[in-house]
Parts: C-alpha cells; sequence; structure tokens
C-alpha cells in the first residue's frame, strides 16, 4: 500500500515534487489566475507524444513498479488491488502483463467520449496520465462507473469498492466506484489533469465531466476531488511516477508538481493570483553535490531484444541511472559487419540536467533485424564527466515472418448470469499470446476491451445478463497479430437464440436428439468447431468434425449447440 512506503505532508510533497521540470516549463502559468490559470496549465502540458495503448505496459514497468524489489523482483504497483504481481526475470512489461491477467484501466472511462463511433480518436485514449495498470476483477467490477463514496458495497477487495452511490454524488449515476484512501489524490490528480488537457473533447456522458474550458468538472465532482487532494496528498510515488511519464509522453501533470495548483483552479483560492516564485520549492534545477556518477548499467551487462520476424522491430528500454553530472552523457552503438544499423538509439546525446533531475533517463533502443540470424552490438555510455566508459551488449535474433493462421472462436462455458468462460482453438503453430476482444453495449455506447492471455480460455465475472455481448480473438507472433476470428454472439438473457444466423449448419430436431446437417459446405466450414452444451455451460460433446446427417441422441434437457459462423441454438430434448 502506498501510504506504507511512504507519507508525506503537504509542503514537502510540494518541495519534493516541483524538482523535476525543466525551467520555463510552466511560464505560461504564472500570474494567472482560476479560469485563465486553468487554460495557461493546458498550454503548458497539453502537446505531447500519442502512445500505442498496447504498448502501455512496457512503459508502465518503470513508471508503476514498487521501488522494493518482492522476491528479487519487480512487483506492478497497483492501485486497484492489494494483489501480488510480479515482473519474472527476462520478461517484457507486456508478457508480465499477459501472464498475471492484468489490465489496462482508463482512470477517466473511455466510454464517457465518442466521436464518429470511435473512442480512440483523441489522445487520451492513451495518455498515460489517464491509465493504469490493474487488476482484472476489480477494472470488470467498475465498469464505467464515476468516482464517488460508496453506501453499499456489491464489491470490495480492500482497496477497490463498487456499490450504490451516497447522497449527493454520482451526477445522477447508480453505483460509483470508491478507491482506497491512499490513492484517491492520486485519481483526483488524473482526473485534474483530464478535465484541463481534454476540456474540448466530445463527452457523452455527463456524471462528472462538461464540455467547455470552465470548470469542465460538475460542481460536485471537483468538491468531492478537491477534499480527496487534501486528505492524500502527493506522495513519492507520483513524482517519481512525473518524471517517467515525461520522458515518454513527453509532459508532465502539473496537479502533482504544484499540489495547491487545484485550489487556484476550483477550490479555496480561485480568488487569489498563481505566481511561480510563491510556490515552494521554486527552483527546478537541484545543485551538484558529488562527483558525477552512473550506478546503472553496469560495465559488461546486457539487454536481451529476444525474438522477432524480419521486417519488424522491437524497442526495449535501457534503465540509466545517475546523478551530478557535469556535461552531456554521450551514447553510442557500435557494430560490425552485417550487424550494423540492425540496432538505433532514439538520442545520441542526454543533456546532463535531465540525468541530475530525473536521478536518471529511460533510453530506449530499437532493433530492426533485416534477415534472419542472431544479432548484436554494443551501446556505450560515455563523457558526462565520469571516470570511464560504461558498455552494454544488445542481443537480437530475427527469424522468418511466420504464416499465421486464423482461429476459431467457440461458444462460451460455464454461462451464467455474472459470468462465463470464453474459448477458442489453439494456434496453429506457436502462439506468443493471444487477445480475446470483449465487445458490450453499455448505455446505449458500444465498448471494445481487449485481454491477453497465454491460454485458450479467459473468465468474465461481470456479465450483465440484460445485455448483449460478442468476442472474437487474435493471436500474435514475433510481433505479428494474426486475423481476427469468427465472432461469438452472447444474447441478454439464457445467452443463447434460435435465430440462426446465415450458415452451411442446420440443426433439425428428432425425437431424442438431432440432425446436423452441413449445406452448401464447400470448405468444410461446418464441419469442426461444433461444440454442445447444457444450460449450465458443461460442455457435453465438442467432436473434432462432423458428418452431415450426423445424429446427436441426449437425455432430456435444454442443450446449446453452437458453431463456425452461426448464433448458438437452444436445443429442447423430450421436455
Amino acid at each position: 500500500m502506498k501510504k506504507s512506503i511512504l507519507t508525506l505532508s503537504l509542503a514537502l510533497s510540494s518541495m519534493a515534487a516541483f524538482a523535476g521540470f525543466q525551467p520555463d516549463y510552466y511560464k505560461m502559468m504564472d500570474g494567472k489566475r482560476q479560469r485563465e490559470l486553468k487554460v495557461a496549465a493546458k498550454q503548458c502540458v497539453t502537446s505531447h507524444a500519442v502512445l500505442i495503448y498496447s504498448d502501455l505496459p512496457n512503459y508502465w514497468q518503470y513508471s508503476d513498479v514498487y521501488p522494493e524489489l518482492y522476491d528479487g523482483m519487480k512487483r506492478w504497483w497497483d492501485m486497484y488491488s492489494d494483489a501480488i504481481y510480479l515482473i519474472h526475470d527476462g520478461q517484457t512489461g507486456k508478457q508480465s502483463f499477459s501472464a498475471n491477467k492484468m489490465q489496462r484501466e482508463h482512470s477517466v472511462p473511455k466510454s464517457w467520449w465518442k466521436q464518429d463511433g470511435s473512442v480512440e480518436y483523441t489522445p487520451a485514449y492513451s495518455d498515460m496520465w489517464n491509465l493504469y495498470p490493474s487488476d482484472g476483477a476489480a477494472n470488470q467490477a467498475k465498469l464505467n462507473y464515476p468516482l464517488g463514496p460508496v453506501e453499499a458495497a456489491n464489491f470490495n477487495n480492500g482497496v477497490t469498492k463498487v456499490g450504490t452511490v451516497r447522497s449527493g454524488f454520482g451526477g445522477g449515476a447508480a453505483y460509483v466506484f470508491e478507491p482506497g484512501d491512499e490513492y484517491k489524490g492520486d485519481f483526483a490528480r488524473a482526473f485534474f489533469y483530464m478535465a484541463t488537457v481534454y476540456d474540448d473533447i466530445n463527452w457523452i456522458i455527463n456524471y462528472m465531466f462538461q464540455k467547455n474550458d470552465y470548470p469542465t468538472l460538475r460542481d460536485w465532482a471537483f468538491n468531492m476531488l478537491l477534499d480527496w487532494a487534501r486528505h492524500d496528498p502527493v506522495s513519492q510515488k507520483e513524482i517519481d511516477r512525473n518524471n517517467v511519464v515525461e520522458q515518454y509522453q513527453g509532459n508532465r501533470n502539473p496537479f502533482v508538481d504544484f499540489p495547491e495548483l487545484a485550489e487556484y483552479i476550483w477550490g479555496t483560492r480561485t480568488s487569489e493570483t498563481f505566481y511561480l516564485s510563491d510556490q515552494e520549492g521554486s527552483d527546478p534545477t537541484p545543485p551538484i553535490t558529488g562527483d558525477p556518477v552512473i550506478t546503472q548499467p553496469v560495465n559488461g551487462e546486457s539487454l536481451d531484444f529476444g525474438q522477432t520476424a524480419v521486417g519488424e522491430t522491437v524497442t526495449r528500454i535501457l534503465q540509466i541511472s545517475g546523478s551530478n553530472l557535469t556535461e552531456p552523457l554521450s551514447v553510442r552503438i557500435v557494430a560490425s559487419g552485417s550487424n550494423r544499423g540492425l540496432f538505433t538509439a532514439e538520442t545520441s546525446s542526454i543533456p546532463a540536467a535531465t540525468m541530475n533531475q530525473n536521478q536518471g533517463y529511460l533510453l530506449g533502443i530499437t532493433y530492426a533485424p533485416t534477415a534472419v540470424g542472431k544479432h548484436e552490438a554494443k551501446v556505450t555510455l560515455y563523457d558526462g564527466g565520469i571516470d570511464a566508459s560504461i558498455a552494454v551488449t544488445l542481443i537480437g535474433e530475427a527469424l522468418d515472418r511466420p504464416d499465421m493462421g486464423v482461429l476459431t472462436a467457440y461458444q462460451p462455458t460455464d454461462l451464467t448470469d455474472t459470468g462465463y468462460t470464453a474459448r477458442w482453438s489453439e494456434a496453429p503453430g506457436i502462439a506468443d499470446y493471444y487477445v480475446v476482444t470483449r465487445v458490450r453495449t453499455i448505455d446505449g455506447n458500444e465498448e471494445s476491451e481487449s485481454f491477453e492471455t497465454e491460454e485458450t480460455s479467459y473468465s468474465f465475472t461481470d456479465r450483465d445478463p440484460q445485455i448483449g455481448e460478442s468476442y472474437y480473438v487474435n493471436y500474435s507472433r514475433l510481433g505479428i497479430m494474426s486475423e481476427q476470428s469468427n465472432t461469438i454472439y452472447i444474447a441478454p438473457g439464457s445467452g443463447v437464440d434460435d435465430i440462426l444466423r446465415e450458415s452451411p449448419l442446420r440443426i433439425l430436431l428428432l425425437p431424442g436428439g438431432f440432425m446436423v446437417r452441413c449445406e452448401n459446405d464447400n470448405e468444410g466450414e461446418c464441419r469442426k468447431g461444433l461444440m454442445i452444451s447444457d444450460y449450465t455451460g458443461r460442455i457435453v460433446a465438442a467432436p473434432e468434425e462432423v458428418s452431415d446427417g450426423e445424429i446427436f441422441l441426449l437425455p432430456a434437457g435444454l442443450y446449446i449447440v453452437s458453431g463456425p459462423g452461426m448464433r448458438p441454438v437452444r436445443v429442447v430434448v423430450g421436455l
């Protein structure tokens, strides 16, 4: 838990947080007040790199992990649960995410905005200030509910509570998500950032936001968030994260750098003018207090890029830690023969001020192989005032591009009013991981979410029997994604109906069972993937292949028959 590691007073937080940004970064905010201050804050931080949503875990492995190791390994810092999720040696962030079945969670739900049918049109979709690593069960429980105090919980894992809303909160929602006390300030400052940077996006759900430059947050919302921020001041976790996010995304959260900023914009100090010189710790450049030193990496260690396909690119991060540099740190890639040009660093020089302010730098190095084989190079760090250069070996292996097949999604098992298990066929070859995409229509808005797993099934525990949904799957190999599978539809209520889609497979009822007919089945489409389950979702039969005219005799009961390209069919036998 955050507070068990470090609790800071507001004043100490202010001084520590201020020490990470460049001179003049916030100069447009100086001398502004209330509405104009909010507009100026947006101008200071709105320009940033747009990150790829699926790659976020590879950034979070540096921004959202506990500072202490757990059994010698990094541990994800999950603000939604106390579960222990580890990053094992040799794993990338994405690999650990898949193995732990963690999820990427928007603090401000992505279903709250949409334009031309898309929620991905805005950088808010992948903005690191709006996304955090999450426990899967907690993420599914909180859905797209607003923040707020819970009156009666229907989900409580000790950190995340979801339930009915206390009177006066929720903005009209019946249910709210309440984070743990030790994280309420973190979420408040994330919402302040979103209300500042994305005040003009197309909000279609207005529990907490409204489309205007001020105040953007609804009255009940900013008053609650201000209270949360006062009681949970900026922590060292947020300060460290602020510095790391800036390296990747290129912008900071001003509400972390200036814990009182929200008070000037929405709170008790809206009548006052904000002056940078009045803020504690207003010198953004820490003094040099010792000899130049690089503590990480260690000379002679290696950075392994793993396997990738020819023509693809893989980026790994080299964590460089150091302080008191007196001049820029130089970066050089050294390679010979066929290895030349296969590895590239994002920069050839790291400013001394950047190293000193952040106590280090995260250097992106890209491997882009052009031929099959094992490749090797070295990245050398020198200058900066350090006594000797540091060399790190870069290792990668390129394979031929794989032939990607198409998976077959099967009808779910363990289907109940509250959940089900999505299932699909194994990949025809090696799969690095599978991706199951779930699509639901909630409050009139279509929501899709993708989940990675190494298994051929994935369980959902938050099904609403009043909502129809569907899912399809892909798989990844060497950075290449397969085509999507067929789509499985789950209707509201029982999850099945007796309406057939256009399909070569037909079900003909017989006394004591049914017959399978495969009509116009030139490709043999209906002969594979048939699944028969009872009303509880338990699989009764899943033959590898069926013949046209094959008869299935079953005990009396209710059964669900499904196959590729068809909606599930309800079959009643002997009742």
